[in-house]
């Protein structure tokens, strides 16, 4: 729905209400950044302290930890960005953000060797179902479809 195309009092309401949401995305967006900021600090001490205890399976198991929960962070500032693009949270990218953390979880849990089989089993059917979200999603984008 184009916000342009309404008038009066109604029609100014909503542009408001449209700046209001895109000026608490941009405040988000900046949260994210130092979030991420943050984050790849803590992935940068994380990697000094592994380079200098490399018999210590645990600080190489948090290094890689981190290095997967930025990834996750990555992908969950690429959803507030298509936002503030589209006004819109898009299926395929929600879908990848979920693939990607399902994916750390699935890695942490393999590497620590924590994961039982039940578990992995169940992360693996969650991860069959977001694939097929995210093929879904891609395949019945809007707008690709006749309409009559």
């Amino acid at each position: 729905m184009d916000l342009s195309s309404i008038t009066g009092t109604k029609g100014r309401i909503l542009r408001i209400y449209g700046q209001i949401i895109d000026v608490i995305v941009v405040f988000l967006i900046l949260v994210m950044l130092i979030t991420l900021g943050v984050a790849f600090i803590g992935v940068l001490y994380d990697l000094y302290d592994a380079l200098s205890n490399l018999r210590h399976e645990i600080a190489i198991q948090t290094l890689v930890i981190s290095i997967l929960s930025v990834f996750v962070l990555i992908e969950l500032f690429r959803t507030f960005t298509d936002y503030l693009e589209f006004h819109r949270i898009r299926l395929r990218v929600l879908t990848e953000v979920a693939i990607v953390f399902i994916l750390r979880d699935i890695f942490i849990g393999i590497y620590s060797h924590s994961l039982q089989w039940q578990e992995l089993l169940a992360l693996s059917a969650l991860l069959a179902v977001l694939v097929c979200a995210r093929i879904a999603s891609v395949y019945f984008t809007p707008g690709t479809r006749d309409t009559e």
